[in-house]
């Protein structure tokens, strides 16, 4: 089976009231506890890379792996850029063999947000690849993603119409709360629970309803939204790691979104705390290893249960391949 692009995957979800998962690829391994959790679950997938992971693990391996986990699984996978800073990196990802291209105009102004959105939606529906794009800005830092707090600004429904019509998007994310990298929220932003965890504001689910409302039945994306899981975060914190107050987007937000009008939800930070927290407790236990096969395995083993409780508890994904 080839790459797909998400146009049938976004359709089916929307109608069906769930996300695809679009989850950050690095190395061969995230990949393949990503995968083996989606065959396992017969889930379709998004495996998107960033500019960051095209640095350092090059867009033909990257491009490769993916291709080797298609032919491993049989599953609908699309090959997503996340974060296309310019026009040139989006050509280079669809030339290259991705299958779909962010193009992150969020920083320009409305009107050349558009003017350079439409150049890439041009060039790539001429080469059967579907665009996300994305209005207003979220917060956080993410490999080459970084907007500080005061930056940040939430979509304003009443240009959605506008931006899609005069560019022809496929898709567009939407900033209504979510955050990049593991600490979304300070603990200023935060309650604390009877247990003294950190309870972050809710997401704002009447700017999602009005874009609904103004876009009916097109694909919604949710930029930033790993929930950071407590459980690896103690882990990390256990055993050598220093991350206090890191905070994500509580799982039921996410789930109510999926049953809304999204249909694409990124998962990126909780990958990274999944391996972490799992080479992090081998050292811890096994401080006579040195074979990277064997902790760098612990990592994967986190990142598949990861994975899997995603797609079926947050997502609602599974059997959707």
């Amino acid at each position: 089976m080839p790459l797909v692009t998400t146009k049938e995957m976004f359709k089916k979800a929307y109608e069906g009231g769930y996300a695809i998962g679009a989850f950050n690829v690095n190395n061969m391994e995230i990949v393949q506890g990503i995968t083996e959790a989606a065959k396992e679950l017969n889930a379709p997938l998004i495996l998107q890379c960033s500019a960051g992971a095209r640095k350092y693990a090059k867009h033909e391996y990257l491009v490769h792996l993916v291709q080797a986990a298609i032919e491993d699984t049989g599953l609908p996978i699309a090959l997503h850029l996340d974060h296309g800073a310019d026009f040139e990196t989006c050509k280079s990802c669809i030339d290259g063999g991705f299958t779909s291209v962010m193009f992150d105009g969020s920083h320009y102004d409305f009107k050349e947000n558009i003017e350079k959105t439409k150049q890439v939606v041009e060039y790539a529906h001429a080469h059967g690849v579907v665009v996300e794009a994305e209005l207003g800005q979220l917060a956080g830092i993410e490999d080459d993603v970084k907007v500080a707090a005061h930056e940040a600004h939430y979509t304003d429904p009443a240009e959605v119409e506008e931006f899609v019509t005069k560019t022809g998007v496929d898709s567009l994310a939407i900033a209504i709360g979510t955050s990049h990298g593991a600490y979304k929220f300070t603990p200023d932003q935060c309650t604390r629970n009877e247990d003294g965890i950190l309870v972050p504001p809710p997401l704002r689910f009447d700017i999602l309803e009005e874009v609904a409302k103004r876009l009916p039945n097109f694909p919604i994306v949710l930029h930033g939204a790993s929930s950071v899981p407590q459980e690896f975060v103690k882990i990390i914190n256990e055993n050598g790691g220093h991350m206090p107050d890191a905070v994500g987007v509580p799982e039921d937000q996410l789930r109510k979104a999926a049953s809304m009008a999204v249909c694409k939800i990124n998962i990126d930070s909780d990958l990274r705390l999944a391996m972490t927290a799992g080479i992090r407790k081998h050292f811890n236990d096994h401080p006579d290893h040195f074979d990277p096969r064997q902790y760098v395995a612990d990592g994967r083993a986190n990142i598949k249960a990861l994975v899997a409780h995603k797609i079926k508890d947050v997502l609602g994904c599974d059997g959707k391949a």
